[in-house]
């Protein structure tokens, strides 16, 4: 009874338009009033404790180092470097697009975020350089996956919190396939760009490439800072998220001088804004999942998956589908939250890493940004270009089946996502 009613009110309120945080705790607060016959303050009750926890706090401090290195004039630089490494190549525009995703996934930690930067800036120019804009869209879209897979990521950090396992291992564990993906784009980049007859933008030069890296040195030395002094033991993850936020403004207002002080107030509004947004629908989705794990959804879960098969493998397999489904509707970081607690128990059951399962999670959902008909990154682009969905899904296509091939062969060989984090243990 819970279940279907949870689910039902949940999906009519989100066709009246609501946001997922919305029905996610109209829908909880609707079962716990109607038929669990509970007091409407657990809805606070439960939405204040589940994000009320220190690993949390890098939430926000993430959020605020990407406004201000993207603020202070970072996504120029990561694209004139980009140019100058592989802009020579046939498509390289677009090419570009996919290297500079690349690189300001490691400073934005957000799919979305990474989409919007890269762009805000790339899909006009590519457009002036005789590229079709709903390629253009379909680039930059596919580019911004990485947003949330390459570290510092926030669904990392939000799933570490729930699952208890280290972010640290987390963001290191994703670097590798992060970087898988964005090579892969790459090479579907130049395939379509050889075969339409996209050209390269100029030569390659070295003394190009060495100006840009003195440029670009200050925003690439971030996921440096972060990832060195976690693992070098200097501080945590959170104190990183503090540290490179004070890093962002240092080096958008005294390095690079783009980012001005009367600037300040309206970066931290909109950081605090896009916080909000994101902790909300967690808290909602935590309450949403708390009521699900309450009417025993893990235990048929598990059940079911244990009639259907005990092999790991294929049991990885069906969530990769669940999961590539569930990215269609809601954003990486509720589908955690109510995921995490249903799917990590068997995933355990089975022998599966914890770590490896959490990169898989958000490998999953980072493909679920592009994937039709309601893929985030889709209508990020949308908005930006004014092209319709369909038209952006059709050229998203081919990016699209290289991501599902490149999960295939992580799902396959979980070491290529482990092994790094092993290694510097």
């Amino acid at each position: 009874m819970t279940l279907w009613v949870i689910l039902i009110s949940f999906i009519v309120i989100l066709s009246t338009g609501a946001s997922i945080g919305v029905g996610l705790g109209l829908s909880s607060a609707i079962v716990l009033y109607c038929v669990l016959d509970m007091p409407l303050v657990v809805v606070v009750q439960r939405m204040f404790t589940s994000v009320d926890s220190f690993s949390f706090m890098a939430v926000p401090f993430f959020m605020l180092a990407g406004a201000f290195m993207s603020e202070g004039g970072v996504t120029k630089r990561i694209v004139d470097f980009s140019m100058a490494m592989v802009g020579a190549l046939a498509g390289g525009l677009a090419l570009v697009v996919a290297v500079a995703g690349m690189f300001f996934a490691a400073l934005s930690g957000s799919s979305a975020a990474t989409t919007a930067a890269i762009g805000s800036s790339m899909i006009d120019e590519m457009e002036r350089r005789g590229y079709p804009r709903s390629f253009a869209a379909a680039v930059v879209a596919s580019g911004g996956t990485v947003g949330i897979v390459i570290p510092p990521s926030i669904t990392m950090v939000v799933y570490g919190s729930i699952a208890n396992t280290s972010i640290a291992d987390l963001f290191m564990a994703g670097f590798v396939p992060g970087i898988l993906m964005g090579v892969t784009m790459c090479v579907v980049s130049w395939v379509i760009s050889k075969k339409n007859g996209y050209q390269g933008e100029g030569k390659f030069s070295l003394g190009r490439l060495l100006r840009s890296v003195r440029e670009c040195f200050w925003a690439l030395m971030m996921p440096v800072i972060i990832l060195g002094g976690i693992y070098s033991g200097i501080f945590t993850p959170t104190e990183a998220a503090a540290v490179a936020a004070v890093y962002g403004a240092l080096v958008g207002l005294f390095i690079y001088r783009e980012l001005k002080i009367k600037d300040l107030p309206r970066t931290l509004l909109n950081a605090a804004y896009n916080t909000t947004m994101i902790m909300f629908v967690v808290g909602a989705a935590n309450l949403f999942g708390w009521i699900l794990t309450n009417a025993q959804v893990p235990h048929m879960l598990a059940e079911s998956f244990a009639h259907i098969t005990t092999n790991p493998l294929v049991f990885l397999m069906l969530v990769n589908v669940l999961l590539l489904f569930i990215g269609t509707l809601i954003n990486a970081s509720a589908a955690v939250v109510i995921l995490t607690p249903i799917l990590l128990p068997v995933a355990l059951g089975m022998g599966i890493d914890p770590m490896f399962f959490g990169v898989l999670m958000v490998i999953n959902l980072a493909i679920g940004c592009i994937t039709p008909p309601v893929g985030l990154d889709l209508f990020v682009v949308s908005s930006i270009t004014g092209i319709s969905i369909d038209k952006v899904t059709a050229k998203v296509m081919p990016y699209l089946l290289m991501l599902l091939v490149d999960l295939v062969i992580f799902t396959w060989f979980p070491s290529i996502i482990t092994f790094l984090p092993e290694m510097m243990r």
